[in-house]
């Protein structure tokens, strides 16, 4: 029996334990997939570090862009996904019955189950995205459009449907993104590279980008993407940033602010940042990393909208494959943002990813494919 190596959790900051386990053919709702490429995730991170409890033996990994191999004939018609064809696969597994799901906003259901969450020890073993195969139901697979190439879709197939879900529930509180004319985006890991992206498409004048420390070479690659102007805080105070959004907008300051950075301090900057009336968008608080003092008046007295948004649906999913298909001309440099490691490498991999070395860790079968 063929066997095959995924990279085991076995405890919070344990080195993962590279091990062997037999592919089987998949049960009735599920596909077997071969893992082209596997991103590691800052929830990934949190996950290693105890900040989100998890149940331990597991393989983590959600970030699962793979290849067909073995599906039921009943599911392949049902789900018109086919052995051969090049999928994503989403976490999420809402229940479809609570009062969220029921209204249309199963992201955000209440009983919020995972692809990822079996038992490694239990056939058919391998359910999370930190192996060469996986097993997930066939329900959560989406098509990747036969004019993306699979790897370059892994490298923001959690940030993108993010971010795109969070602007969707702006757009849902009357808030439009394209019409603001100032933005500002904190962090410039995958998310808020991602948003940089997003925004510059849509032609926003200003985006002002802001990090916590000095990295030339991802300021010089923001820029390139569409930034106006990046910071950073260890060269430039909050106060200064206020300054330089102010003059760029009148005195009023921005029109929405994309937090990413997954800082705590970062979110009473951004409210700092933003003009009355402004739009806060908060997807990149993802775990418990401290509590910090606000000046909850500035909510009153600006009337802000602060938006929060943590999950993701299967349509956010199939909308950031169809914008991909918008920006052909990015595909390239997109791809070049992810330093790739194969699975028995997973422990430099996710030191790599904590130390902030790489815009996107990435997990791939061998070096060469």
């Amino acid at each position: 029996m063929e066997k095959v190596k995924a990279a085991v959790m076995t405890g919070v900051n344990e080195p993962f334990d590279v091990r062997s386990y037999p592919l089987t053919p998949p049960a009735k709702g599920m596909a077997k997939i071969k893992m082209t490429a596997s991103g590691i995730c800052g929830t990934d991170i949190h996950i290693h570090r105890g900040k989100i409890p998890v149940r331990t033996p597991t393989i983590i990994g959600h970030e699962l862009v793979g290849q067909v191999m073995d599906i039921a004939p009943e599911d392949s018609r049902q789900y018109a996904i086919a052995a051969g064809d090049h999928v994503i696969v989403d976490i999420a597994c809402p229940c479809g019955t609570c009062l969220l799901c029921r209204t249309g906003d199963d992201a955000n259901c209440v009983n919020m189950g995972v692809t990822n969450g079996g038992d490694p020890e239990v056939a058919p073993h391998l359910y999370g995205g930190y192996a060469e195969y996986n097993y997930s139901p066939v329900a959560n697979l989406i098509k990747i459009p036969e004019n993306l190439k699979a790897r370059m879709t892994c490298v923001f197939a959690c940030a993108g449907p993010t971010a795109l879900h969070a602007f969707h529930l702006a757009e849902q509180a009357n808030c439009p993104v394209k019409q603001a004319k100032v933005a500002v985006v904190q962090g410039l890991g995958p998310v808020g590279m991602f948003a940089l992206i997003y925004l510059a498409s849509l032609g926003i004048e200003n985006i002002m980008v802001i990090t916590a420390r000095r990295n030339d070479a991802r300021e010089q690659l923001a820029l390139k993407l569409g930034a106006t102007k990046v910071f950073s805080l260890e060269q430039t105070g909050p106060d200064q940033i206020i300054s330089a959004i102010q003059a760029v907008s009148d005195g009023l300051g921005a029109d929405l602010v994309y937090e990413a950075s997954g800082h705590p301090q970062a979110f009473p900057q951004g409210l700092a940042f933003l003009r009355n009336r402004g739009v806060y968008l908060v997807p990149g608080q993802y775990s418990n990393s401290g509590d910090v003092p606000i000046a909850p008046q500035l909510i009153t007295f600006k009337a802000l909208h602060i938006i929060g948004s943590s999950q993701y649906s299967v349509s956010d999913v199939k909308n950031y494959l169809g914008f991909l298909q918008t920006i052909p001309q990015l595909h390239e440099c997109i791809e070049s943002l992810a330093r790739t490691y194969t699975v028995e490498q997973i422990n430099e991999a996710i030191e790599d990813a904590k130390a902030g070395k790489n815009i996107k860790s990435m997990l791939v079968p061998n070096k060469t494919s």
